[in-house]
């Protein structure tokens, strides 16, 4: 029944030695596999700083273990860890994704995609307890004091993933669609459903070659 959620993938590359080395220095305190999803859950939200402007979409930088060579990525990037790290813990994991809209994104990711909706924003979803619960690390709790907003925190009980409302109430994001979860990272659909909402930087993209995007260099920045 879980198999498919605790394999090795090419993206999920839980038998990388990064992987490993990483996943056993986080839970070596732990005892229980919660305690290990909570120390896993914090150390990917924090040890990565959020970039949203860097994205490199080719295949081999969306393997868990290429994160771990820098200490930036992108909420994608950083669910992919996450999942792996879980499966390497011996948690099931699987990846969930979402179009949301934010309210509070910077002028510069709007410039450049020409829109405020955010595709394929991603999630790890976690076995606990008997259920699947997503988490979201993609926010490190320095980046949101920064923008005013409370880091998601762990709970082993319930969904954890975006904020929806900052503390003074102002809506911060909502959910326009669910793309549903997956045991792997599906990177033919991420590719497709990214070119689909953001055509005009596909275009530049594919003139170049190059699926190594700098978001600001590319609104001039």
């Amino acid at each position: 029944m879980f198999s498919p959620y605790l394999a090795a993938t090419y993206f999920l590359d839980r038998d990388n030695p990064r992987v490993i080395e990483y996943t056993n220095d986080k839970i070596k305190t732990c005892t229980t596999p919660t305690q290990k999803a909570e120390a896993l859950y914090y150390a990917v939200r924090d040890d990565f700083q959020y970039n949203p402007y860097l994205l490199n979409l080719n295949r081999e930088a969306l393997q868990a273990s290429h994160l771990l060579t820098r200490d930036y990525g992108y909420c994608v990037e950083k669910a992919v860890l996450l999942a792996t790290a879980a499966r390497a813990a011996n948690i099931p994991s699987r990846l969930s994704f979402y179009i949301v809209t934010n309210h509070i994104a910077t002028e510069t990711i709007e410039k450049v995609l020409g829109t405020n909706l955010l595709v394929f924003h991603g999630a790890a979803e976690l076995y606990l307890n008997d259920k699947w619960i997503k988490y979201t690390p993609a926010f490190n709790a320095a980046l949101c004091h920064k923008l005013g907003v409370a880091p998601i925190d762990f709970q082993a009980d319930k969904d954890c993933i975006f904020q929806e409302y900052t503390p003074n109430g102002n809506k911060y994001m909502t959910y326009v669609h669910d793309y549903g979860n997956f045991a792997d990272m599906p990177y033919i659909l991420f590719i497709k459903e990214l070119r689909k909402h953001y055509p005009q930087v596909f275009s530049t993209v594919m003139a170049s070659g190059n699926l190594a995007l700098d978001l600001k260099q590319l609104a001039g920045l």
